[in-house]
């Protein structure tokens, strides 16, 4: 282990056995998060599973017997060359080797300590490694990947799209067509959608699963826009609906690197495979639907799992039901709900905006940042990972869902703004104005409903004038039309400047909580 290994601290040294040993990563994934090459953690790790070393181990010896121990130099150097194979020794099963690797936690020491149990004459150790790497070689690139059974599902949708009529129009309307792939086993999963939006992705991830009975402990897709709301090398945004989905079913996502090819090799075979043996052998049949479409593809996929390898014994299927499905985490009890999440700003009168419809919120959280999680049936609104209101969904505009939990007892005592001080400030502009709002005040069920169309017109000042805004007030009062949307409407045409007649302006409703404006003169 000479070179640039040599350069390597005792301290990063302990962390990258650490992360081999404890926790279990791939050792490009350490080389990554260490910032080092592959080769040099190829070498110290190799080296450790060579002496058999474990974590305990490790953490017990010294920075001097570790550095002694892993920076020795190997007698007679490395490579193919240092070593001399016996041809009259046994050879290893190394389809059984290249399987049971994908095991979670068989090691090559491991399987090679096996061979010497039932072969003492056989291979040693770095022998048998290289052998290995040798034989591995042969395969191609997504078999000689090494993926450990249930750790990782390949996604992405294939580049060829089937076209699906129209039975009504006789239109052509392009399928697409998902693809997922699991690691160990190459087992796949395929399915037409009619889009590639955000609710067709997760769908598309929720069918794999059940097709799957299980769940792999790391989602790898292309940095697709539909999962991913902003592609970066080292730090990708999930989309927030993505990330509750990995949530849901315990399980990570991972988007492939840009420009890293060799993160996407397994899918982008499996969506090869996918166009030759499934989509090409359709491309002369004419479909009316994707249900009569995903028929057709589940038919040729079934066939396709259970297809023989060409250079490996068994099948897709025969592998993953082998290896993988066993190591799959189990489906949790209720299946994903698609949910839509949202940043609000909680408003003065403690209500957030969801598709055009107002939900309250515990009135604490006024002008504090929430997150909104909306589903067909609910809509839930969290403050810093906590939830703090749920609703049952209500899509018709302009309208308040109000809980009375949500409210202040006291609007005096917990509360700057209240429906006096609201009509207090209209007063500051012109009687009209002030009428205005009180009018709005007294039209809702609860007058905090009415504070965003309030603030909205008190805010038209900036724009155009207090006296503009209180003869606009005097037209709206005039025409019944006691709005923000009027009284921006009369101001945009100008309106409010031309003659009015002296309207006949009717008393307020009364309201509990409204006083008056004359009760602050």
């Amino acid at each position: 282990m000479a070179g640039k290994r040599k350069g390597l601290s005792v301290r990063k040294l302990k962390e990258m056995l650490r992360l081999s040993l404890e926790c279990g990563l791939e050792r490009r994934e350490i080389a990554r998060s260490l910032s080092v090459s592959h080769t040099t953690v190829n070498g110290y790790v190799g080296r450790a599973e060579e002496l058999g070393l474990s974590q305990a181990r490790v953490e017990e010896m010294s920075e001097e017997e570790l550095e002694c121990l892993l920076r020795r130099e190997e007698a007679g150097g490395s490579g193919s060359s240092s070593f001399d194979f016996a041809r009259d020794k046994p050879r290893p099963d190394w389809d059984g080797v290249h399987r049971e690797l994908r095991k979670k936690g068989v090691t090559l020491q491991l399987l090679w300590q096996e061979y010497k149990e039932v072969h003492p004459e056989g291979y040693q150790l770095s022998q048998f490694y290289e052998l290995y790497r040798q034989w591995k070689k042969k395969l191609s690139l997504s078999m000689r990947q090494d993926h450990r059974a249930g750790e990782k599902l390949f996604v992405d949708y294939a580049g060829q799209t089937v076209p699906v009529v129209d039975p009504v129009t006789g239109g052509n309307r392009e399928a697409q067509v998902f693809v997922g792939v699991l690691g160990a086993s190459n087992y796949t999963f395929a399915e037409a959608v009619g889009d590639q939006s955000l609710s067709s992705w997760i769908g598309s991830h929720v069918r794999a699963f059940e097709y799957f009975g299980g769940v792999p402990r790391v989602v790898v897709p292309d940095n697709l826009k539909s999962g991913v709301s902003r592609a970066c090398r080292y730090e990708p945004d999930l989309n927030p609906t993505y990330h509750d989905l990995a949530v849901h079913y315990g399980t990570v996502i991972f988007p492939a690197r840009v420009r890293k090819p060799k993160d996407k090799a397994k899918v982008e075979v499996g969506v090869q495979v996918v166009e030759r043996w499934l989509l090409a052998a359709l491309r002369n049949r004419t479909f009316f639907s994707l249900e009569e479409l995903n028929r057709a593809i589940r038919e040729l996929l079934e066939k396709l799992n259970r297809r023989p390898f060409k250079k490996l014994p068994g099948s897709r299927l025969s592998w993953f039901l082998e290896m993988e499905k066993p190591a799959l985490r189990p489906l949790p009890s209720v299946r994903y709900v698609l949910a839509e999440w949202k940043k609000a700003l909680v408003n003065i009168d403690y209500h957030v905006e969801f598709n055009r419809h107002y939900y309250s919120v515990p009135y604490r959280l006024v002008q504090e940042e929430v997150e909104i999680r909306a589903t067909a049936q609910t809509v839930e609104v969290y403050f810093r990972g906590r939830r703090v209101a749920s609703h049952l969904r209500d899509d018709s505009p302009g309208r308040h869902s109000t809980l009375k939990e949500h409210m202040p007892k006291s609007h005096q005592e917990y509360l700057d703004w209240t429906p006096s001080r609201m009509i207090q400030w209209a007063g500051q502009v012109g009687c009209a104005c002030a009428q205005v709002v009180e009018t709005i005040l007294n039209s809702r069920a609860y007058p905090e409903q009415g504070y965003r169309s309030c603030l909205g017109i008190l805010r038209l000042e900036k724009s155009y004038s207090p006296e503009r805004l209180e003869a606009a007030c005097r037209r709206a009062l005039a025409i019944r039309g006691c709005s923000y949307k009027s009284i921006k409407s009369i101001l945009e045409k100008g309106l409010d400047q031309k003659p009015l007649g002296t309207p006949t302006l009717s008393p307020p409703r009364e309201h509990e909580n409204v006083r008056g404006e004359n009760y602050y003169h």
